[in-house]
């Protein structure tokens, strides 16, 4: 069944001018049917390069809005328009603005991970692989609100000196991974490598060999020599791991570190959205606009100064 599938949805594919996109905590099966597998900036780049009309789009809700935001011009589709991300839920716009008038000389900078509202309140945005370089490229006198990621945030101030007012936000998934399971994984696995995602928190941080976003960890993964590497983040990576470097072996850090809502994209609903080319996410212009501006200021770093 699943290869018939496959086929209908590299017909259709064709029909649409369409490419499908993966995060790395997608589904073996939809990774293995997507043009191109990363993180979520990365994917929203992709599109952006891609001579495609339609994204199809298998993460959650705020990647496809960074996608559109992008690449206004395409269709961006979502085979689950439900799959959200609770930590974008936990910055209130409102409250933001409040903050801000609270910090008059500062400068917000969000997580990816966050509403294209949000991105559109803010200064600059980042990424966890490019966050403590963002706060870096900084010259404002005045605070640094970081959010929604506390942990994130905490890490770039541990990695900086830079005193940042943090947002009360997490990712309900890497808050599962618990000092107790590094350690008992590094029990079981003495020669293992320790590799855990800076949304971890700090007690989980100071156990790990390295502090890598996805794409880190792929590159990590590729070139270490280790042969054995725990892994710190949501599950759905080991399989991409492990398929790029048959010769090593990847335990998770935690088996409870599954994110659901990265779970609901399947191949029936990938074949659906290309029939019937609904669920499409669509920045409007009047946010799409003040967005772009945060996101371009964190790609423009490396090639002018901020």
């Amino acid at each position: 069944m699943s290869e018939l599938l496959v086929k209908k949805i590299q017909e259709l594919k064709r029909k649409r001018k369409a490419i499908i996109l993966a995060h790395n905590y997608q589904l073996p099966e939809i990774q293995d049917i997507a043009d191109y597998i990363g993180d979520s900036l990365g994917l929203s780049q992709k599109a952006a390069q891609a001579d495609a009309e339609v994204i199809v789009f298998c993460g959650v809700h705020f990647m496809a809005e960074t996608a559109s935001i992008l690449c206004p011009h395409k269709t961006v589709l979502m085979p689950d328009i439900n799959a959200g991300c609770p930590m974008v839920g936990m910055v209130d716009l409102a409250e933001l603005k409040s903050t801000r008038k609270e910090y008059p000389q500062s400068m917000v900078v969000c997580y990816v991970n966050t509403s294209a509202e949000v991105k559109a309140e803010s200064d600059i945005c980042c990424t966890s692989a490019n966050a403590v370089k963002v706060v870096q490229s900084l010259n404002s006198e005045g605070e640094i609100i970081f959010v929604p990621d506390k942990y994130l945030g905490q890490y770039v101030e541990g990695q900086t000196g830079r005193k940042m007012v943090l947002w009360d936000g997490y990712c309900p998934v890497h808050v599962k991974i618990l000092a107790e399971d590094i350690l008992r994984k590094k029990k079981k696995h003495p020669e293992a490598e320790v590799i855990v995602h800076p949304e971890c928190t700090p007690e989980v941080i100071k156990l790990a060999n390295r502090v890598l976003s996805t794409s880190g960890m792929c590159q990590y993964a590729r070139e270490s020599r280790a042969k054995e590497i725990i892994v710190g983040t949501e599950t759905g990576l080991i399989w991409r791991l492990q398929k790029e470097n048959p010769d090593k072996k990847f335990y998770p850090a935690s088996e409870l570190a599954i994110c659901p809502n990265m779970k609901l994209t399947n191949l029936e609903k990938v074949l659906w959205v290309l029939e019937d080319m609904k669920s499409e996410v669509k920045v409007p212009d009047r946010i799409r606009v003040k967005a772009m501006r945060a996101v371009n200021r964190m790609l423009s770093i490396g090639r002018r100064e901020i």
